[in-house]
């Protein structure tokens, strides 16, 4: 059964040490400071992994996976979910739970995917810092005026992961498999979480996953784009802390 809720409020976290390594899984553009503030206020920071190396979702999670051995929960952001979802794929009896933060299981229709092509096209042509301020306002909610600390900060990320970073993650993007099998068939814990304003994921693909996985939690979080754990940090981590609880 679907647990579902709207968060408004925030909340703190008592201390909890869970039984398995979470792995904290960037997005496209961004590095581990998209979840710094979860990892600062959780228990166990765990690892964070490296999506900057190949242009493959598969590369992607079978480095992350390599990264410890034993048990790991994926938190996995936009792409960070894909690549949780393809670590599920490959070692589902690894995988204690997942956290699917403003992701989709599904590919790329084609509307979507030639503007993936376009923007790989762009950054060489015209220059890498004009795709990621084009970009900015997709990422966060149009409903409040932009805080110029967090576009500071989103846009430094992208800075950090650069031109060509970008391009192997967009190719990445573009050649990912279609997880909905994969999440059908995962009985273990997940959180599925969107922001209600979030234009890249919608929620639409959100519902689609909870309604997938045997054992899902879906959070939806009340005026909050796509950059979830940075718009709303604390409903991000009660949510993970709720998460971390469930998996004895």
């Amino acid at each position: 059964m679907v647990s579902r809720s709207i968060v408004h409020s925030q909340v703190t976290t008592e201390v909890f040490m869970p039984p398995f390594t979470p792995i904290f899984i960037p997005g496209l553009l961004c590095t581990e400071f998209l979840f710094a503030k979860q990892r600062a206020a959780l228990s166990n920071a765990g690892l964070i992994a490296d999506t900057r190396q190949h242009d493959s979702i598969n590369e992607m999670a079978r480095l992350a996976l390599d990264q410890c051995t034993g048990a790991l929960l994926p938190v996995g952001l936009s792409m960070g979910g894909y690549v949780a979802l393809e670590m599920a794929r490959i070692a589902p009896e690894r995988i204690a739970g997942m956290a699917l933060l403003s992701t989709n299981a599904g590919v790329d229709n084609y509307e979507r995917a030639n503007e993936r092509r376009q923007s790989i096209k762009l950054s060489t042509r015209k220059g890498f810092k004009g795709i990621t301020r084009s970009f900015l306002l997709q990422l966060i909610s149009k409903t409040a005026p932009v805080d110029p600390v967090l576009a500071d900060n989103i846009l430094a990320m992208a800075s950090d992961v650069g031109r060509a970073g970008f391009v192997r993650q967009q190719t990445a993007i573009l050649g990912r498999r279609d997880q909905r099998d994969t999440l059908a068939g995962f009985d273990a814990p997940v959180l599925v979480l969107c922001g209600t304003l979030d234009v890249l994921t919608p929620p639409k693909f959100s519902l689609e996953m909870a309604d997938l996985a045997p054992d899902a939690t879906l959070t939806l979080l009340d005026g909050i784009g796509h950059l979830s754990s940075l718009e709303a940090p604390r409903a991000v981590t009660m949510a993970l802390h709720d998460l971390f609880c469930r998996i004895e």
